[in-house]
């Protein structure tokens, strides 16, 4: 069975379409959890707004979290240090930490099953790695311990443990939001015709837009598809396991993840970048097969992240070019933290308030980083491959997933099943093929 395990607990409400026009002050464009979170602020404050989305609301990346609420982010501490400087760092902290206790401020009020747990993230034999991490958490007056002492089936060289962090279920936390929020689903966004944002069945009039695709679907502005990249990840859902008594992250990109949900272990890992081959289930299967050999297996499914060029979202003006547009994306693989994060700081952009967040997370910062020429390459060689089918994104040549039995596209991340139906954005319509692969 491939589905999340949050599918099957939580029938979220449904809504909609929007059949003519709208006209709104704020328009989301977006229904995962940054979206819903910024609509519910908005609603607060009595700001007019509206939210579509092309789907159903948090049925995409939302659905497929394993939903951690931390503001331990593997090893991004050191690294914003040395790109940007401590105080960029300690920002990065401050905002994260804000984000979880509100989180944990909200989740009193909503049957969420909300746990709070210690998280960690370890090295199996790079403790210079640990110790470089715990050097800019303590410059930066973080909240941590390094510990070796850790509940996973083996040893590790160190790790750092964040107290007090937490997880939930998501589609109980949105459940409990979205009830009186003005959502349109099954409502597409193609396009911008210079006056109004276009959909299947008419056109939207905004103010003011906040694009909270998961991957931004305007190219003309923004530098996105090269400033992002995707990445998939896998999770096997198992029962009959020793409890891991905490969250986990490997600091190495491809190692794993754990966490529990109730009796259940969600074992995560055989991380790869969109359109290239990884270890996927077949290393979660061998893993659990070593580590685990009598647990059961009651489920699987994989995810999709963007990926920014430094680690830190991008999360403000969509462009220098266009004015009254925002932006939500590349929350690389913290999706939870990053969205509240989101929604308050565009919460006060839109309303005009200052915010001390703006520049650390500016979208149009510098891109000059090693993952922007990786990027590049990666798209320069799929867009000369002489092979089809080709994405309608931006043309490039898509791979054929055989794990999942699907079409990704290695430069931006849009994938689409055997059948052509999209999958995931970038791209915005469906892949016309003439065969299936076999």
């Amino acid at each position: 069975m491939i589905n999340s395990i949050w599918e099957d607990l939580v029938d979220l409400k449904r809504f909609d379409s929007l059949k003519g026009n709208l006209t709104s002050d704020v328009l989301i464009i977006g229904g995962g959890i940054a979206g819903v979170l910024l609509a519910s602020k908005l609603q607060e404050l009595g700001v007019q707004y509206a939210l579509v989305e092309a789907d159903r609301v948090c049925n995409g990346v939302t659905l497929n979290t394993t939903a951690k609420i931390t503001s331990q982010h593997a090893l991004i501490y050191s690294k914003i240090a040395k790109e940007y400087g401590l105080e960029k760092a300690k920002l990065y902290y401050k905002s994260n930490q804000e984000a979880l206790e509100e989180f944990r401020i909200k989740c009193k009020k909503l049957d969420c099953d909300f746990e709070e747990l210690n998280a960690y993230v370890y090295s199996l034999n790079r403790s210079d790695k640990i110790n470089e991490e715990a050097e800019a958490l303590n410059k930066i007056g973080a909240e941590f311990e390094f510990t070796k002492s850790v509940s996973l089936p083996f040893t590790v060289a160190g790790a750092i443990k964040f107290k007090n962090q937490a997880q939930f279920n998501p589609l109980k936390f949105v459940n409990g939001l979205i009830n009186d929020l003005k959502i349109y689903e099954n409502t597409k966004v193609f396009g911008f015709d210079g006056e109004a944002f276009v959909t299947g069945r008419g056109r939207i009039f905004s103010n003011k837009t906040v694009v909270a695709t998961h991957f931004p679907i305007f190219n003309k502005f923004g530098l996105y598809p090269l400033k992002l990249y995707q990445e998939r990840s896998y999770v096997l859902a198992l029962k009959d396991t020793k409890n891991v008594d905490g969250m986990y992250i490997d600091e190495n990109p491809t190692g794993l993840s754990f966490r529990r949900y109730k009796d259940i272990l969600l074992l995560g890992g055989g991380s790869h970048r969109t359109g290239k081959e990884g270890g996927n289930w077949r290393e979660l299967t061998k893993f659990k097969n070593q580590f685990y050999p009598t647990s059961k297996e009651i489920t699987r499914w994989a995810t999709q992240d963007c990926m920014s060029l430094d680690g830190i979202p991008y999360i403000g003006e969509y462009s220098k070019l266009a004015p009254n547009i925002y932006v939500a994306t590349g929350f690389n693989k913290w999706g939870m933290t990053s969205a509240m994060v989101a929604s308050n700081l565009l919460c006060d952009l839109i309303m005009g308030n200052s915010n001390e967040y703006s520049e650390l997370y500016f979208p149009s910062r510098k891109i000059l980083h090693p993952q922007l020429f990786n990027n590049i390459v990666e798209s320069t060689v799929n867009l000369i491959t002489p092979t089809a089918p080709r994405c309608p994104h931006l043309g490039c040549a898509l791979k054929w997933n055989p794990a999942e039995r699907s079409w990704d596209c290695p430069c931006h991340g849009s994938r689409f099943n055997e059948n052509g139906k999209l999958l995931d954005n970038p791209a915005t319509a469906d892949l016309k093929i003439k065969h299936r692969n076999q």
